[in-house]
């Protein structure tokens, strides 16, 4: 029932953040800022996805038990499927993350008629439904690599599944700088070559390094405090239940 209330309450924030920015352009009469509203749409992609592929993790197996195809060959579907539907949900993590960044009040101008309380809770509204999808994404996949990998651990989440939610949240910051200084999109991964590219001439321009490093340390730190008491409190209500 916990995990349920959790779900619910992270739906109820991207549309509060949803609708606090189509407030803000119809009681203030200003320009409606739609990459608010696009990035909000994007930072949920990881829920979705991860729920899907987890669904399609577990729904596979027996789907294929329905067929003829050997153990050999469906044993390496499965684990095709894990790898692929991994590799494009990690793409796409970044975008809840990314909505920390709207902290910047980009969207705000000098002789903007909107009171200044009313951003601020708009933009902390939107940066909490960003972080908040990152977590319950994140959650789902982690309880997932738990069952997969050690489905008779106690009350307690195992340390392997620990390291790979430490592996995500740092890649998530890395594609979080990555899209708010190189401008880099998730479908962008298609042309590695030219990323890699464009990435090591930024990297080599004066106190690039080491402003991407403190970037994704401190961004890391954040998403980890937050994320490790949640999940530890909600694998033990999920447990317990």
């Amino acid at each position: 029932m916990a995990v349920f209330v959790a779900c619910v309450s992270v739906v109820l924030l991207n549309v509060y953040a949803g609708v606090l920015v189509l407030l803000r352009s119809w009681v203030y009469g200003v320009r409606l800022y739609r990459p608010m509203l696009l990035n909000i749409a994007l930072s949920f992609v990881p829920v979705l996805g991860a729920i899907v592929a987890v669904a399609g993790l577990f729904g596979l197996p027996a789907l294929l038990s329905l067929t003829s195809v050997r153990p050999g060959i469906a044993s390496a579907a499965i684990w095709v499927y894990l790898i692929a539907g991994t590799c494009v949900w990690v793409l796409f993590f970044p975008n809840a993350i990314y909505l920390i960044t709207e902290l910047n009040f980009s969207h705000r101008r000098d002789d903007d008629p909107v009171p200044l309380w009313y951003d601020i809770v708009q933009t902390l509204t939107l940066t909490l439904s960003g972080i908040a999808n990152a977590v319950l994404s994140l959650a789902v996949v982690q309880t997932a690599f738990v069952l997969l990998i050690d489905p008779d651990s106690s009350d307690a989440v195992p340390a392997s599944s620990w390291a790979f939610a430490g592996v995500i949240i740092v890649l998530g910051a890395v594609g979080v700088y990555l899209g708010r200084y190189l401008r880099f999109n998730s479908w962008d991964a298609r042309h590695p070559a030219s990323l890699l590219r464009k990435l090591g001439s930024h990297l080599r321009q004066r106190g690039k390094a080491l402003e991407a490093g403190g970037f994704v340390l401190t961004h890391a730190v954040l998403i980890g405090l937050v994320y490790a008491p949640v999940y530890g409190l909600g694998y033990r209500a999920l447990v317990a239940g």
